[in-house]
């Protein structure tokens, strides 16, 4: 891997995956000729990702195995075992997948995103770490604020909005905040509007005519500039993107995708601490709603303080040596 600062050798293996929506029943994963048939198929992938992953731990033969619950590592997690490695698990996700329930009772160490009452892990061997983020998601001054939005393009006076739906963007934030943008504007609110690549040529034509509007495809460096010039944060529910937001210290109204029962759970802890406005892709996408948050976070700075703080107390800014002190210790 190049853009690393150690050198890492990459090796792959086949892997396959268990699809479960969290917007359909179980009936209608069963009756879903699509979903029955990769999942069968993917039964076999993980079968030769198995074998594929004993003769990878024979060659390499490793002090520790760090699986981060991706569905890959589940064959090389069951090959750990059975090989005798010791193998250390984070769970970013305030659900743990499946692949992490079923590594877990291997595990020699277990960390996680979320604080330890949200899992059912052995407590004796997990650690509660956060998810690792860069140094550089951490409060910004007021001073260094304003620099943000000028740099991006916006009166430093006006407040912000910045609005993004991952790296793939998501149509229901497009369609609600492009719906919103007219007013918002004409309230005297900026915003910064991250579609992702598939969703700007429609957004963009929308949006083109209104003040203080910006609609991006994509944010390839300064993401924490970006994020530290809001006042306000639309976002979807992933746990490193919520932490990141946690590390800032920001305001965030989250849109989990219905479809992601993780995103679901990560929405569902903030909720319950008061640290973010949480709304349905359909709330958004229904009258005024989204507009009507907005206006009302913008229109009370101490709120936004409130949130910002409740949401920082999540952060974590040592995750990442933590984590990387668990697995130099749990190492043969």
């Amino acid at each position: 891997m190049a853009s690393a600062d150690v050198p890492v050798a990459v090796l792959t293996i086949v892997a396959g995956k268990f699809r479960r929506y969290a917007h359909l029943t179980r009936l209608q994963h069963l009756t879903s000729l699509q979903i029955v048939s990769k999942n069968i198929i993917d039964i076999f992938k993980i079968a030769i990702g198995f074998f594929q992953s004993i003769i990878v731990l024979l060659r390499v033969r490793p002090d520790v195995v760090f699986a981060k619950g991706g569905y890959v590592c589940l064959p090389l997690g069951v090959a750990a075992k059975l090989l005798g490695y010791p193998i250390v698990i984070h769970d970013s996700d305030t659900r743990p997948g499946l692949t992490n329930r079923v590594l877990a009772q291997y595990a020699t160490v277990i960390a996680t995103g979320s604080p330890l009452e949200n899992y059912s892990y052995d407590r004796q061997k997990t650690h509660y770490i956060g998810v690792p983020i860069g140094s550089e998601f951490k409060p910004v001054s007021t001073r260094d604020q304003r620099r943000y939005k000028q740099s991006l393009g916006f009166d430093p006076d006006l407040p912000l909005v910045v609005a993004t739906g991952g790296g793939l963007g998501a149509q229901s934030i497009n369609m609600a905040l492009a719906k919103a943008a007219r007013t918002l504007s004409g309230k005297g609110v900026a915003i910064y509007h991250v579609t992702g690549k598939s969703h700007y040529e429609v957004v963009a034509p929308l949006v083109k005519d209104i003040s203080q509007y910006m609609a991006v495809p994509f944010v390839y460096e300064k993401m924490n500039e970006v994020l530290g010039a809001a006042d306000v944060v639309i976002s979807r529910a992933s746990a490193t993107f919520l932490q990141e937001l946690a590390g800032l210290a920001k305001a965030v109204i989250v849109v989990p995708a219905r479809q992601l029962g993780d995103q679901l759970k990560n929405a569902d802890v903030y909720k319950a601490a008061d640290a973010a406005i949480v709304m349905s892709d359909d709330e958004i996408g229904a009258a005024t709603n989204l507009e009507d948050v907005i206006v009302g976070l913008i229109d009370n700075e101490e709120l936004r303080k409130t949130m910002g703080d409740k949401l920082h107390a999540f952060a974590r800014p040592d995750a990442a040596p933590d984590l990387a002190m668990l697995i130099l210790k749990a190492a043969k």
